[in-house]
């Protein structure tokens, strides 16, 4: 089997219809018709990356021109680019959303709308509303990602955490994934957090701050890669990524080759592409006939731990098995 978990480009922070007609696409031959809307979160991440672009290949195979934009998790930005694509009157939407409470509201205004809506990688905290929820298993993943990397530890040292953006609701099941696994290990202790909004850069500066109070840590659990291989550049600054063991989350080729030089221990791959894929198949089926197709609105897909024992089965997103 393979997922191929590919990066591609991706559009500006907010853009309308009108102003995204040049990179549209027809496909006449093709069973769907109209104009899918992909809202996403920050196209500049790798896996949001390969999110967009994986919607806008599946929804030019079904015969739908799309457009993107990205909201970077502000819920006020999400509701402008929901107004902008209610007012175009898209035909369905594809939306990565901005929280789990802060865009019950913005979903609601495109059911009102008549429009289908499918979630991609983040939950709503309401069913209902959406045609479908489909998300990676993010407990699963945090919990094969910590026996891993507990394992490396020898189930014993001090160790930090860096969290994503609050208002996801993957940070939190992610976390809380991490601590159902690492409590059951006493001599393993925790001894520091901090908030880095899932980006690389945040990341190496959270790790610099939890440095200067922990100086002796010996490893560092992250929610995403990016904050990762943030932590990564700030032990490497000080020279001590050698004692200290790094997890990450989502799969990307930059923490795919960090694990297969030992800079990452492991990470955990989120099969967005798969996900996204069926999202935009399902979105299509509700346009056309007003069902999903599938019995279940609520969607989990298993994420697959990636370590040195594998990682050469990992090239360019696609994981061989």
């Amino acid at each position: 089997m393979k997922r191929i978990l590919a990066g591609f480009a991706a559009t500006g922070l907010a853009l309308s219809l009108a102003a995204c007609g040049s990179e549209a696409t027809d496909d006449a031959d093709s069973k769907g018709g109209g104009t899918i809307a992909i809202i996403t979160v920050d196209p500049s991440n790798p896996y949001w990356k390969a999110e967009v672009d994986t919607a806008k290949k599946a929804a030019t195979d079904l015969g739908y021109k799309s457009y993107t934009a990205a909201h970077g998790n502000d819920p006020d930005e999400q509701n402008t680019l929901i107004e902008t694509a209610v007012n175009d009157e898209v035909d369905g939407i594809l939306l990565d959303p901005a929280g789990a409470d802060e865009s019950i509201a913005a979903v609601q205004k495109v059911v009102d709308a008549d429009i289908p809506v499918v979630l991609i990688n983040a939950e709503i905290s309401e069913t209902g509303l959406a045609s479908s929820q489909i998300v990676s298993n993010n407990a699963q993943g945090a919990t094969v990602g910590a026996e891993a990397w507990a394992a490396s530890m020898n189930y014993k040292g001090t160790y930090v955490e860096l969290f994503g953006n609050p208002s996801d609701n993957n940070a939190q099941v992610r976390s809380d994934g991490y601590e159902q696994v690492l409590s059951q290990y006493p001599d393993l202790k925790k001894v520091g957090e901090e908030i880095a909004n899932w980006d690389r850069q945040e990341g190496q500066e959270k790790m610099e701050a939890l440095l200067a109070k922990n100086p002796d840590i010996n490893g560092v659990i992250s929610g995403n890669d990016e904050m990762a291989l943030g932590a990564v550049n700030a032990l490497k600054a000080k020279g001590k990524l050698d004692q200290v063991t790094v997890l990450g989350f989502d799969g990307s080729q930059d923490a795919v080759e960090a694990v297969r030089s030992g800079e990452l221990v492991a990470t955990v791959v989120q099969p967005i592409v798969e996900g996204t894929n069926r999202a935009i198949e399902q979105l299509d089926s509700v346009i056309r006939t007003g069902e999903t197709g599938v019995s279940d609105e609520k969607q989990a897909l298993d994420c697959v731990l990636v370590t040195k024992d594998n990682v050469d089965t990992v090239e360019n997103f696609v994981i061989s098995e």
